[in-house]
């Protein structure tokens, strides 16, 4: 080969200080672009793969990297012959499953499932425990999700024994490799159905009306998604089930506004009431209802805070406060005595009334 003049280093696209790690990533990725399986049409992939593969036997080994750094001669003259080095290259670096080997087989799963559940505005500040209703495939209950008439079991894969996986010679420029496939017999399941149950085909799965409890925390608004794992649509034979999501709708209340974990309760008073001072009866989540004392003297759009008395927060044990909003009315139809006491009064104060007097 010669004393080497090629830049490994660029050849994978690393700086020379590049981690081993680095360079084995650079290496599947530039190996993945170049190789001739997948350029059927470019002559010159071959070429580009055997440098890339030349650049990482190099570079992956500390010993043939220091000596190539210093300008050293290094002798791959073996890497390419036969089925014998390059694949054990390719398999240290991508695995039995080879360059475009298919994945490990993984059990199928089945579907989440969305529902709501409507709640009050009491029950999302305390919790409660309420119950939810949709159609799922579950769990067939004449095999038990075997997919296998009852009696009977479902038989092992003869192709790949139950591994659900085969090794595949294939043949390339560079001599045969083995690679590892996905079995295409049993789908990679392992495992074949001789007799299928006649209630589920098969397939393990029926569907059903499921009805589930659900646990509502404290502190929930709307929009609020809980999560119960499992209960969901099942998988159908050898696979997983997937989760059920109940997302929230909390009613509106007459007597509050919601504010994140805080209640806005909204009255009125009069303003002799404004004026003079007076109480109040606040209603609460509870159902009952706080006496407020309205000071002498309050203005319109006055409010008073109740501490502790609003929602839960969301996770702890604390709940936000209750914010009283206090509007002062001012009325329009007076009685004849009333408008008099009103002008007595006005007159005490020095205010000025344009209008005359009515004549009742």
């Amino acid at each position: 080969m010669g004393r080497t003049k090629k830049d490994y280093y660029q050849i994978l696209g690393v700086e020379r200080s590049a981690t081993t790690e680095e360079i084995k990533k650079a290496f599947r990725r530039v190996a993945r672009e170049t190789h001739p399986d997948a350029n059927p049409d470019d002559v010159d992939a071959e070429a580009r793969f055997k440098l890339a593969a030349e650049a990482y036997e190099v570079l992956s080994n500390p010993e043939r990297r220091q000596r190539y750094d210093r300008g050293d001669t290094i002798d791959l003259s073996d890497l390419f012959q036969g089925m014998g080095g390059l694949d054990d290259l390719l398999r240290s670096v991508f695995g039995d499953s080879g360059l475009f080997g298919s994945r490990p087989y993984r059990p199928p799963r089945g579907r989440d499932v969305l529902v709501r559940a409507q709640v009050t505005l009491e029950e999302a500040a305390f919790g409660t425990e309420t119950t939810v209703e949709y159609e799922a495939a579950t769990t067939c209950d004449n095999c038990s999700g075997s997919g296998a008439s009852p009696g009977t079991q479902p038989i092992t894969c003869p192709d790949c024994g139950g591994a659900g996986q085969v090794r595949m010679a294939q043949r390339s420029v560079f001599g045969t490799m083995m690679s590892v496939t996905t079995c295409p017999t049993c789908g990679g399941e392992g495992t074949l159905i001789a007799d299928p149950c006649p209630l589920c085909a098969g397939s393990g799965a029926t569907a059903e009306r499921v009805t589930v409890t659900v646990e509502v925390p404290p502190g929930v608004s709307t929009g609020t998604r809980l999560r119960l794992s499992g209960r969901g649509e099942s998988g159908g034979r050898a696979g997983h089930s997937g989760d059920l999501f109940v997302e929230i709708v909390v009613d509106e209340d007459p007597r509050f506004e919601r504010h994140e974990s805080d209640l806005v309760h909204r009255t009125t008073i009069g303003i002799a009431e404004a004026a003079l001072g007076t109480r109040i009866d606040v209603p609460t989540l509870e159902g009952e209802t706080i006496s407020l004392d309205i000071p002498r003297g309050t203005q319109p759009n006055s409010t008073f805070t109740l501490n502790g008395q609003g929602m839960t927060h969301l996770g702890r044990r604390t709940r936000g406060d209750l914010i009283v909003a206090v509007e002062v009315t001012v009325p329009q139809d007076l009685e004849p005595e009333e408008e008099d006491l009103l002008r007595r009064w006005a007159e005490l104060r020095g205010e000025r009334t344009d209008r005359p007097a009515s004549t009742g």
